[in-house]
């Protein structure tokens, strides 16, 4: 099958690639996010241990369960959107695992990666703090997902898709960093997309080299929000930002919250607007953004169309506790669209 055919013929429209963690959600007030010394609206990778403590201090208060980490997220965001998924993460044979297997699969998503034996660490978990103003702050023990390696990326479903899409988490840990190279490889020698998310800033910060190169070699859509695109090129105009990202990549969408986000495209900087809602709590909204977009990029949408599909999906969560969406969202992309 030629590249081409590939691209045409993908039965799957996106091969999701990220760590599989089990979130847990709690609502706290402030004080808990400052007595806890945490990075407020920031992503902390901590031991088992320290996060044990924070859950002993959650012990009172009301928790929620969902299958996470921000590509699974994404990709669930894509399912509801009327897309097809499958998506590579690691969890281990324990009660966690199942769990999220189980999960993903009632959302509709195509999970088959091998369990991993209980004796090289637990399924990954990620404690998520919303506080009042809607601010997130996550406590995350990556757990056994820091196991997934190159040899997980099932090829034969990748030759299937229109797209691959990998979260910058993965360059936490090196086997799921390499994970990663070999989902890009492995794309461009089938003739199938890549689209990559920065994910936070601080792994802009931290491996800045590593994002520059995959950018310019790999990849043709970018997901970014402005604090990352700020710390991607050193610039505090984001405007230069987006001529500068113009300059690097065919097609990039920059998330700016309430106000919606720049789309870049061949050179072209188009503004999408937001919807204006009342947020209640942010955690999910990038994902569902991504997963919106990537729905209609891969089905013959235009990248404003994707964005503006993108944008509603994000002011639908923000709207609600925890990062994502109950149920098919389709009935609503004609309506959204339209206006």
């Amino acid at each position: 099958m030629t590249a081409a055919n590939n691209r045409s013929n993908g039965s799957i429209d996106v091969f999701g690639v990220g760590n599989a963690l089990v979130d847990i959600l709690a609502l706290v007030e402030d004080d808990f996010v400052l007595s806890h010394k945490l990075n407020r609206g920031a992503m902390t990778l901590m031991d088992a241990e320290t996060q044990g403590g924070i859950l002993h201090d959650l012990e009172h208060n009301s928790l929620q369960m969902r299958s996470g980490g921000s590509a699974a997220n994404t990709m669930i965001a894509l399912a509801q959107s009327g897309g097809k998924a499958y998506y590579s993460g690691k969890v281990a044979k324990d009660t966690n695992g199942e769990f999220y297997r189980q999960d993903l699969l009632d959302a509709g998503i195509d999970f088959n990666v091998h369990p991993a034996a209980q004796s090289n660490g637990p399924t990954g978990t990620c404690v998520v703090l919303t506080t009042p103003d809607a601010e997130r702050t996550m406590c995350t023990n990556l757990g056994v997902s820091t196991a997934l390696s190159a040899t997980d990326i099932d090829i034969d479903r990748l030759t299937h898709c229109k797209y691959s899409y990998i979260e910058g988490y993965l360059w936490d840990a090196p086997d799921p960093r390499k994970a990663s190279i070999e989902t890009m490889e492995q794309s461009k020698r089938l003739g199938v997309k890549v689209a990559f998310t920065f994910s936070d800033g601080f792994l802009v910060d931290r491996f800045a080299d590593d994002f520059h190169k995959v950018v310019s070699e790999y990849c043709d859509i970018i997901m970014c929000n402005v604090d990352e695109v700020r710390s991607f090129f050193q610039e505090e105009s984001l405007a230069e930002c987006a001529r500068k990202m113009s300059s690097i990549a065919d097609l990039a969408f920059i998330t700016n919250g309430a106000k919606g986000c720049l789309v870049v495209e061949n050179k072209q900087i188009v503004e999408v607007p937001g919807f204006p809602v009342k947020a209640i709590d942010t955690v999910g909204a990038g994902d569902a953004f991504a997963g919106g977009v990537l729905f209609g990029i891969t089905n013959g949408y235009s990248a404003a169309q994707a964005a503006r599909w993108g944008n509603f999906l994000a002011s639908m969560v923000v709207q609600i506790h925890g990062p994502r969406l109950e149920g098919s969202q389709a009935h609503r992309l004609s309506e959204v669209l339209a206006n």
